[in-house]
């Protein structure tokens, strides 16, 4: 097998394939590289931002009020927890501002009300971010097959046609048109079985990065209404 994978057999049948199936060929392989740099860089930063969320989520139990979450947010600037606690505690000041003007320090049962809904709506953005370029994935997974089975339908024609021009069918005549032809639907599939194992493992990783979004966002709801609920 490796034999078959490394040996000069394939680069052989590849060679002697046509501009079609060297086209579709080279569209496989550029996706098979984008699909793996995809991949690894959302693997890495997702594992990244999970220790991130845990450290957050330990953090905030012992904030007491929001001069505390405000240092903690300057601390964890340009982090993903960061950015969650920095813009609810934006939106929050926006609110404070107006109800402090005329001497009340509590938010009203419509004002929390937006808060909440301000806070995972930041939540519903942040994981919107995250699946970023994962619709690569799933279009790899989707369209490869459909590009293999397109090149080798194309490459059994390109057989037949030189058959047909040889007026001979034997096996030794036929067997190399044939395989040159199976060649893109062993790399469309070999792009896409990877290509859907990466969206489903990432899509499980994302998943965990919300929850992690939603037990902080609930923390600090927590603080908010021991601070502002009355």
């Amino acid at each position: 097998m490796l034999q078959i994978f490394m040996g000069n057999a394939l680069w052989q049948l590849i060679s002697q394939s046509d501009a079609v199936s060297k086209f579709v060929l080279l569209v496989l392989l550029a996706m098979s590289i984008l699909c793996w740099s995809i991949f690894l860089y959302k693997i890495i930063m997702i594992r990244m931002k999970k220790r991130q969320l845990e450290a957050a989520i330990a953090q905030l139990k012992y904030v007491e009020n929001l001069d505390q979450m405000l240092e903690m947010a300057t601390k964890n600037s340009g982090t993903i927890q960061g950015y969650l606690v920095s813009r609810n505690l934006t939106y929050l000041k926006g609110i404070l501002e107006s109800r402090i003007q005329n001497g009340i320090t509590v938010l009203s049962e419509t004002q929390w009300r937006l808060m909440q809904q301000n806070m995972y709506n930041t939540v519903d953005d942040m994981v919107k971010y995250e699946e970023s370029y994962m619709s690569v994935l799933s279009t790899s997974a989707a369209v490869s097959p459909l590009l293999g089975l397109f090149g080798t339908i194309w490459g059994l024609i390109h057989a037949f046609v030189g058959i047909s021009q040889r007026q001979s069918a034997d096996i030794s005549t036929v067997a190399p048109g044939i395989a040159e032809a199976l060649i893109t639907t062993l790399a469309g599939l070999l792009v896409a079985i990877p290509a859907l194992i990466m969206f489903n493992v990432i899509n499980v990783q994302i998943s965990s990065i919300e929850q992690k979004l939603y037990t902080l966002t609930d923390r600090m709801t927590v603080i908010f209404q021991r601070l502002f609920i009355r």
